[in-house]
């Protein structure tokens, strides 16, 4: 059983920034996919950003979706366990809660593909 945990949404002006922590916890493979998805209301949940995770590889993989892209940033932080999405350049369309999302071995953009999921942190941006 894997659990996940959101933490650092909050309220912040258009232009601005936000950072968004993942953390996992339970059993895990050593090769995953950690995702960021996102839902406003009236819509459905889209992806935003994925990282493929290994502890045999130095080397990662990062997806992201074209309407984040050049804006937003995910990392693994120091913590292995940890995924951070660095969100810069914020505009109103971005407001949505955003989800924290793992899967095994190979990055998807569907969020039915995802067997693990987080709670939910609130982002809203103002104009």
């Amino acid at each position: 059983q894997v659990q996940l945990v959101e933490s650092g949404g909050g309220l912040v002006q258009a232009g601005g920034s936000l950072r968004l922590t993942c953390a996992a916890s339970g059993r895990t493979l050593s090769t995953y996919v950690m995702g960021w998805f996102r839902q406003a209301p009236g819509k459905e949940r889209e992806f935003v950003a994925g990282i493929k995770i290994s502890d045999t590889s130095s080397g990662t993989s990062t997806y992201y979706a074209d309407a984040v892209k050049g804006r937003f940033t995910i990392s693994r932080d120091n913590a292995k366990n940890t995924v951070a999405l660095q969100m810069n350049s914020l505009k109103p369309e971005d407001t949505a809660v955003y989800f924290c999302a793992a899967r095994p071995w190979v990055l998807h953009t569907s969020p039915n593909e995802y067997q693990y999921w987080g709670q939910g942190t609130q982002v809203t941006v103002s104009s």
